[in-house]
């Protein structure tokens, strides 16, 4: 009587490349179930849900531009507002606390009240994925540590544990409803942070819908989209641009929306 080969006998080359196969291709559908076209819709919000969004700011341009993107903001529609800039950013860091002071003030005592000032916002710094002149050798190093703290902001706000009786706690613990860019490179590692969330559907982020990705190209871009432009108008959500010329750029993801800012 023949007996069966012993398990270590199965364990050959072609046992492995079949495996490696199986978990590239499964890993391949899942990533595509994760693109903005496959992606989940989010779901119909009831009047007076708390809901949180993530503001990627860069230095300089990048600022002005996302700061008169965002003027007539509703804080009664995003109860929390995380910003994130670069570390060495003071100028972006400042601007954001200056643009909710300017919320507050404009807001006065109307019914949004309780989503302003302190508690309501936060402001998160990541470390750059790259500084000027960086050597390309240690660049992958300082890009994983960014990738690897831009799922704080993602994941909840500085403020969720500090500002117990605020409330927008509940928001600011959650994944934010959307994420909001217009192309500074710190923007590319988060939004990469948001689809391996996704991916995993860490805390229901592509079940719910959550983590959803605007990008708003900039006004300067007339004729040619920027790098973070291409490398990301495939895997965002919208990719809007200002320029009639760029309008079905990326593959027909492009939409013309007008000038922005």
């Amino acid at each position: 009587m023949a007996h069966p080969p012993p398990p270590s006998a199965l364990y050959t080359p072609t046992f492995f490349l079949a495996l490696l196969t199986t978990l590239l291709l499964c890993a391949t559908l899942r990533a595509l179930s994760i693109l903005p076209s496959h992606s989940a819709k989010p779901r119909p919000r009831a009047p007076g849900t708390r809901t949180r969004v993530v503001i990627v700011l860069g230095s300089g341009g990048h600022t002005q531009e996302m700061l008169y993107l965002l003027r007539d903001l509703d804080p009664g529609r995003y109860t929390h507002r995380t910003w994130v800039v670069s570390s060495g950013d003071a100028f972006s860091a400042g601007r954001a606390v200056a643009f909710e002071s300017e919320i507050e003030h404009r807001v006065g005592k109307g019914m949004g009240r309780q989503n302003v000032g302190p508690g309501s916002y936060d402001v998160q710094i990541v470390p750059r994925a790259r500084k000027i002149h960086q050597s390309l050798l240690t660049t992958p190093a300082s890009s994983l540590r960014c990738l690897w703290a831009c799922f704080g902001p993602l994941l909840s706000s500085s403020s969720s544990s500090s500002s117990a009786s605020t409330n927008s706690t509940p928001a600011a613990a959650d994944l934010p409803e959307l994420i909001i860019t217009n192309g500074p490179a710190t923007a590319c590692i988060l939004v990469l942070a948001a689809l391996l969330l996704k991916f995993f559907d860490v805390r229901g982020a592509q079940s719910r819908g959550k983590c959803r990705t605007v990008y708003a190209e900039s006004f300067a871009r007339v004729k040619t989209l920027s790098l973070s432009g291409k490398l990301l108008v495939r895997v965002v959500d919208r990719f809007l641009v200002q320029w009639e010329e760029l309008e079905g750029a990326g593959g027909g993801r492009a939409e013309f929306v007008g000038v922005l800012v």
